[in-house]
């Protein structure tokens, strides 16, 4: 991908601002960015003072729109993991250390080839994704990346000074659990996936959202990607602005803070963070990101490796268990089970964490199996949309009236 220094797309990791003015797997340039959220570069060795002016420009912005805290200082005084790209590791040998297959973006680029007049490119290992999640990644680094130049971040924060107050997304799934002594359910308005393609052809998310409300849903996850899964911000927003007072999950690929502040922007009041595609680091610095904004983060996991990272990350309240294998894409709701045994459920339970039960659940055992598991809210989506009444569909899956 075509991006320059002062993309968020060419730094080796959000938080860090690494720049690498050649391919991806080049090891990383010392390029310290120390105002990562307006876009500021700074080398390693400047001098204090265009390190100070730096914060005076950071500063100065915060003051174009009052009220909006600004993550500048908190960034600066913890710039965490430095020692990873000094040594001058690779994006993809960060990301390998942690377990992590997904690559943010073609490492070697799309090549082009030429036979007289015609140009064309040749698929090989360094430009073709590996899976769909790895594929939908690449598609989304080239997105916000367009999206930024569209509305830069300056424009999203004086946005923010009218957006709707952000509810209690966490508090709303306790509430639930409470109530009715079974998992808060997290309902999702979706209308494709690219695995089951187009889920609800009459597809009105508002109306949609309204039905699980009255069918007693806690809280709403609202798919956001356009090109796989047919959502959009706007559905967001739309939802929002009818009046639906389940608090609002944005179900974005989120790659870059860009996106939380769009988020929050448009009315969400949590986003996922994917483990399977995040560094640490990252997941460190897009929830000290949310923290400001007031979004809760629900970070998801998919093996035991991505929840003992997520377990080391001081702050996590959500975590949620994809029972979807990213390579094969079977699901096994056992995995659930599996990832709260022994040590990690002790965990869970002492820092109060709620689990997310997440894919496969379609029936009043599934949800049985996971809450006997530890889980105390679930995600779904497809068992949901797809049913004429989807407030009578949570019943269904539930074995009973919920609203009440």
């Amino acid at each position: 991908m075509e991006a320059t220094s002062m993309s968020a797309s060419s730094r080796f990791s959000i938080s860090r601002g690494i720049c690498s003015s050649s391919a991806a797997t080049a090891p990383a340039k010392r390029c310290l960015d120390v105002t990562p959220a307006s876009g500021v570069i700074g080398r390693r060795g400047l001098s204090q003072r265009v390190l100070r002016f730096a914060v005076r420009s950071q500063r100065s912005e915060a003051k174009d729109s009052p009220g909006i805290p600004s993550p500048m200082s908190d960034s600066i005084a913890n710039c965490v993991e430095v020692r990873e790209w000094e040594m001058g590791k690779t994006i993809d040998e960060i990301a390998a250390s942690q377990g992590i297959t997904i690559r943010r973006r073609p490492p070697s680029g799309p090549p082009q080839h030429y036979v007289g007049p015609f140009e064309f490119r040749l698929q090989n290992e360094g430009n073709t994704p590996r899976n769909i999640l790895e594929e939908i990644i690449w598609n989304k680094d080239v997105e916000v990346s367009q999206m930024k130049e569209r509305r830069s971040l300056v424009m999203l924060k004086k946005a923010l000074e009218n957006a709707p107050p952000v509810r209690d997304f966490v508090g709303a799934l306790r509430a639930s659990y409470e109530r009715t002594d079974m998992p808060a359910l997290i309902a999702e308005v979706k209308k494709a996936s690219p695995s089951r393609g187009v889920l609800r052809e009459d597809f009105d998310p508002v109306q949609i959202a309204s039905a699980y409300e009255e069918g007693g849903a806690a809280c709403l996850s609202v798919l956001t990607d356009k090109k796989y899964f047919q959502g959009s911000f706007e559905n967001l927003e739309a939802i929002r602005n009818a009046g639906i007072k389940c608090p609002l999950l944005c179900k974005e690929f989120i790659i870059d803070p860009w996106q939380l502040y769009c988020a929050r922007s448009k009315g969400a009041d949590a986003v996922l963070l994917i483990a399977a595609v995040l560094p640490d680091v990252d997941i460190k610095y897009l929830t000290k990101i949310c923290k400001i904004l007031g979004l809760a983060a629900l970070v998801e996991v998919h093996n035991e490796r991505e929840m003992d990272r997520v377990l080391g990350i001081d702050g996590i309240q959500l975590i949620g268990i994809n029972n979807r294998n990213l390579e094969t894409f079977e699901v096994d709701i056992s995995n659930t089970k599996k990832l709260l045994e022994g040590a990690r459920g002790e965990a869970i339970r002492e820092r109060g964490i709620i689990v997310v039960g997440e894919s496969g659940l379609f029936t009043p055992s599934d949800i049985a199996y996971v809450q006997e598991a530890g889980v105390k809210a679930v995600l779904v989506g497809e068992s949901l949309v797809k049913q004429s009444d989807p407030s009578k569909g949570i019943a269904g899956l539930f074995g009973k009236d919920i609203s009440k």
